[in-house]
């Protein structure tokens, strides 16, 4: 996967923020992660808040105290954090993580194969994912702004009764 230059990633975070996805069951993947594998298909019957981020990323590193607040807050509902980092240098991502101490799980993609099955516009780009592993939105960028959407975004989804199918 080519990606965009970092000038047109931020243009794109700057101007997209969120927008409604296509209905359809998110794409599952098993990436190597923090604390052994990460698996998309095993968060099925949570509400998951999937995250693309880099180390060069300054939205990204905005967004983690948020991400980490949430994932105190609402994982006894049945909320989980999924980050998954594109660094191609590992050492940046571990920098990084360092500085920002997530307690959410953190994934690795350095080719982009994950990024490339959600069709990544942007950095941040965050995807979420009802209990039963069907999209409901895109969100691209991160601004305090739009935390009050996001959250309500998330609460409405953890309220749904756990399986709709």
């Amino acid at each position: 996967m080519q990606y965009l230059p970092k000038v047109a990633v931020i243009f794109l975070a700057i101007f997209f923020s969120s927008a409604v996805f296509s209905a359809g069951s998110a794409p599952d993947f098993e990436l190597e992660g923090l604390n052994g594998k990460v698996k998309l298909s095993d968060y099925k019957g949570k509400v998951v808040y999937l995250d693309f981020w880099a180390s060069w990323c300054g939205p990204c590193r905005k967004s983690f105290p948020w991400l980490n607040d949430m994932q105190t807050r609402l994982k006894k509902k049945g909320f989980r954090v999924v980050a998954v980092n594109l660094d191609t240098k590992r050492a940046d991502a571990d920098k990084f993580l360092s500085e920002l101490k997530p307690n959410f799980d953190i994934a690795f993609d350095p080719p982009g194969d994950v990024a490339g099955m959600y069709e990544l516009q942007g950095m941040p780009s965050a995807y979420l994912i009802d209990r039963n592993g069907e999209l409901h939105s895109v969100h691209m960028g991160f601004r305090d702004k739009d935390i009050p959407l996001l959250e309500r975004e998330i609460e409405a989804l953890l309220n749904r009764s756990k399986k709709m199918k």
